[in-house]
């Protein structure tokens, strides 16, 4: 076995998560996997994974390893791309992390525009709300959402969203509307408790800052449980456009106190550190830039 070969093999396992998967991926049989792992390692003289019964984990050395396999696979693919003078072809799979609620109602049913243009790429796209460790979970690009916390990461805003204060129209037939920020404290409120959420929500209007402490009921760790909450008629909610977009342009949704504003939301395009984005992590970024630049100006 070469030793791009061994490099794709490990890439697959590690990003795959098991032998198995890998084989999957790479349509071979899994003894041919395992065996090149353990050639690899013969080879290298360290251990790059670690077995257990809970499945297979890199070592230290595994993710260095992994690093800079990936970095080679797509510097050779793209080598191949420009030399054949197919610049515009994008092949091979990209690996898309994203937040839950957004992805499923702004990047997934779009895909297949994407993958179209694309014939020769795959993508898998790992949906939480958490911050995935890009480099860990072989990660190309995340979209993430709000304040960065990782200064060294290699980023850049792509979109723009207002928050809003929403709820339904049953909810607000029966609790009333509120007419200021103060009026919120006797609602319930949905509170999502995240990062950039939480029960204390800061209203600017001209130059007057107003801030409120909400409660209520129901405290949710996902964005897809706010909508939910919210679509149930459980409660007033803040959240960006881009989360209640459809309910909102057909009246299922309501926003409230229009002529107050709160802090807008940035999203974002990550890319692992130490690692120029790849020909198809960017074209990918563009796509999604295309989404959204469209639906506001709709």
């Amino acid at each position: 076995m070469d030793k791009m070969t061994a490099m794709e093999t490990l890439v697959a396992v590690i990003e795959a998560g098991s032998f198995s998967g890998a084989a999957r991926v790479l349509k071979i049989k899994q003894p041919a996997i395992s065996k090149a792992v353990a050639q690899l390692e013969k080879r290298l003289g360290v251990r790059l994974l670690l077995r257990s019964t809970r499945g297979l984990s890199p070592t230290e050395a595994g993710v260095s390893y992994y690093e800079h396999a990936k970095r080679s696979i797509d510097a050779a693919r793209e080598a191949e791309q420009a030399a054949q003078g197919s610049g515009g072809t994008l092949s091979g799979r990209i690996r898309v992390s994203a937040a839950v609620t957004f992805a499923r109602m702004h990047v997934i049913p779009h895909l297949k525009e994407f993958l179209s243009a694309h014939p020769q790429l795959s993508i898998d796209v790992l949906l939480d709300d958490g911050n995935l460790d890009l480099t860990a979970n072989g990660i190309d690009v995340a979209l993430r959402m709000g304040a960065l916390s990782d200064s060294s990461m290699t980023a850049r805003r792509i979109a723009r969203s207002d928050r809003v204060v929403v709820g339904s129209p049953c909810y607000f037939e029966a609790a009333g509307v509120p007419a200021q920020p103060a009026d919120l404290a006797a609602h319930q409120a949905i509170v999502y408790d995240r990062q950039g959420g939480g029960a204390s929500w800061t209203f600017r209007r001209g130059g007057t800052e107003a801030s409120v402490e909400v409660s209520g009921l129901i405290r949710v760790t996902a964005a897809e449980g706010v909508r939910a909450a919210v679509l149930a008629d459980l409660g007033v909610a803040v959240a960006s456009r881009w989360m209640f977009a459809e309910e909102l342009d057909c009246g299922e949704v309501l926003r409230v106190l229009d002529d107050w504003e709160l802090p807008t939301i940035d999203l974002w395009a990550l890319f692992p550190t130490g690692k120029m984005p790849s020909a198809k992590a960017k074209e990918f970024v563009a796509f999604v830039e295309r989404l959204l630049g469209d639906s506001q100006n709709c």
